[in-house]
């Protein structure tokens, strides 16, 4: 589904401030597979994720989505392939728009419409049922602003919205790293109930050594720009935390100084 091949980036080149944030890293994700991206700071893990976004081009390198090249397809073209939820509740929906309204854009996502479109009877039957599932209250309240939202409920409503078209790829960048403990764990079990749902292949980056080992069936660890540590299936579900740690050692050299993962 998704092919990652010896991709580079670096940042600052030929400054002081040259960072080489990805180095020759290669990724498959098989159909369907849930991924956890787990690393420390500076790993590389928004990095690969806005790599496979189009946020930036490459040094080197190709990404393929089931089969298509997207190495030099710019962002915008990059949206029918993929969904997105990102670590900040603000971005994802627009913030003076209804939910009705941010719903009908995120389900013509890829289509073509003209400024002037209503919202059907039948979309709004089935937004209702859609915003049910969250069981947040917002069936009821499909005509108010966004922006009057709470962050988690902007964090649910725009996992709904980058899930509604089942997208070939779903990449959530710590998508509830801004939330309290409770509604995290609410945002990430709805999370976890629509991958599995529409099987969904995505890639979830988290800080959580707990929430990395829970979710998915494949756990990767980023250092230096690569991937270091790739398990999956029942080896992840037998892994501790102390697994975990000593497998970076060994695979690194170095000990996992980072205590949002450590204490998260």
């Amino acid at each position: 589904m998704l092919k990652v091949e010896s991709i580079s980036k670096t940042f600052n080149r030929g400054t002081v401030n040259e960072k080489k944030a990805l180095n020759g890293l290669d990724l498959h994700l098989k159909p369907s597979d849930f991924v956890t991206v787990i690393g420390g700071n500076g790993a590389g893990k928004s990095t690969l994720l806005n790599s496979i976004a189009g946020v930036f081009m490459l040094d080197s390198g190709k990404i393929t989505i089931d089969g298509v090249d997207i190495t030099n397809v710019p962002e915008h073209k990059r949206a029918k392939y993929i969904g997105r939820v990102f670590q900040d509740p603000m971005m994802g929906t627009a913030a003076g728009m209804m939910i009705q309204e941010n719903l009908a854009i995120a389900a013509r996502r890829g289509k073509t419409f003209g400024l002037r479109w209503s919202l059907r009877n039948d979309e709004k039957a089935g937004f209702i049922e859609m915003l049910k599932e969250l069981d947040l209250g917002l069936e009821d309240r499909l005509t108010s602003k966004v922006g009057l939202l709470s962050g988690g409920q902007r964090q649910a409503l725009t996992l709904l919205m980058a899930t509604m078209n089942q997208p070939k790829l779903l990449l959530l960048d710590e998508h509830t790293a801004a939330l309290d403990p409770k509604t995290a764990s609410k945002v990430l079990d709805l999370t976890q109930k629509i991958v599995e749902r529409h099987k969904l292949t995505t890639l979830m980056i988290t800080h959580n050594m707990r929430d990395a080992l829970r979710f998915g069936n494949r756990l990767i660890m980023l250092h230096a720009g690569q991937v270091i540590i790739d398990v999956e299936g029942e080896e992840k579900k037998n892994l501790t935390i102390e697994d975990l740690l000593k497998m970076f050692e060994r695979a690194s050299g170095d000990a996992l100084a980072n205590d949002r993962m450590l204490l998260g």
